[in-house]
């Protein structure tokens, strides 16, 4: 039975939570081996490949798609699938354009059948789940974040090394240097976010919300809108095509709550909407709601927590 293949990003070795789920959704469909640029710590797999090439240092999307293309040729897999971040979808779109195959992006459920797959993916940011066909020799696809349970596995197997022949004209699109912008708490690890949308009104309306942010010793946050408007930069947007976040405590400051927004903060364990409009999305799913003039709630906000902190 040809494996399935996991191209595995990860972090100094361990595997990140969403490739976990690319390799959970794989096991359903037969034996996995996983795949990494790098040495890497994998568990819950039949085989685990290592790609070492000094081309491979750092992010380098073509290199990687072609070590990638090389290595399904050497193991004729069944399908080769990657996590749907940004990265995990950007490799295989070059995969796919290497090896002539069509690829299904942000899958959330696959049911083989004779020849092809029949694949449910979300489309449209989230909004929008597509059923669609997939058939090709190779099967490649990228599984949407967080629609799997991550993989339980725990038995770590050792890594086969496997050393492509790279040509030093993929060294055009690689990472060369890393600039540290900000250090410590950072939207992912924060246990407050204060998350600022349309209606907190202006760049200098996000103030309030940073000086509440900085009182809980949490981070700022804002929705699509406010980034396309040129308020916030895109690494401080929070959604579907953004970060997702899973705080303590959220804090939705004149967001509507439209499905990609929601999408990236709903594994939040306590929402707070401040709007005034009562019947915003937002409003009716949060789990503590203020209807009122946001600036001027915060302000009072503010002020209390100053109060209390003494």
């Amino acid at each position: 039975m040809s494996p399935v293949l996991v191209f595995t990003e990860h972090q100094a070795g361990v595997p990140l939570e969403t490739s976990l789920q690319a390799i959970a959704l794989a096991g359903t469909l037969g034996e996995v081996c996983s795949v990494s640029i790098g040495s890497c710590r994998v568990g819950g797999v039949a085989r685990h490949i290592e790609i070492e090439h000094p081309l491979l240092s750092d992010y380098a999307p073509e290199a990687i798609a072609e070590a990638l293309a090389q290595l399904l040729r050497a193991e004729s897999p069944s399908a080769l699938l990657a996590s749907g971040t940004e990265r995990g979808n950007e490799v295989m779109a070059h995969v796919a354009a290497l090896l002539h195959l069509p690829l299904a992006t942000n899958v959330t459920e696959v049911r083989p059948g004779e020849g092809s797959w029949e694949v449910t993916r979300t489309r449209w940011g989230g909004s929008l789940l597509e059923e669609a066909s997939l058939a090709a020799p190779v099967k490649l696809a990228t599984v949407s974040p967080h629609a799997v349970e991550a993989s339980a596995g725990s038995d770590v197997v050792d890594g086969e090394t496997f050393e492509p022949e790279l040509s030093e004209t993929l060294e055009r699109t690689r990472v060369v240097e890393r600039v540290t912008i900000s250090e410590g708490i950072t939207l992912t690890t924060a246990p407050v976010v204060v998350s600022g949308g349309r209606g907190v009104g202006s760049p200098e309306g996000f103030g309030i919300l940073e000086e509440l942010a900085s009182l809980l010793g949490g981070a700022v946050g804002c929705s699509r809108v406010v980034t396309n408007n040129g308020w916030r930069p895109h690494s401080d947007q929070v959604g579907q095509t953004g970060t997702r976040v899973a705080p303590n405590l959220y804090v939705a400051c004149g967001i509507s709550g439209a499905i990609q927004h929601w999408v990236g903060m709903m594994a939040s364990k306590n929402v707070l909407a401040i709007n005034n409009d009562p019947e915003a999305p937002m409003v009716t799913k949060a789990d503590y709601a203020v209807i009122g003039d946001l600036h001027l709630i915060l302000e009072a906000v503010v002020e209390e927590v100053k109060r209390r902190k003494g």
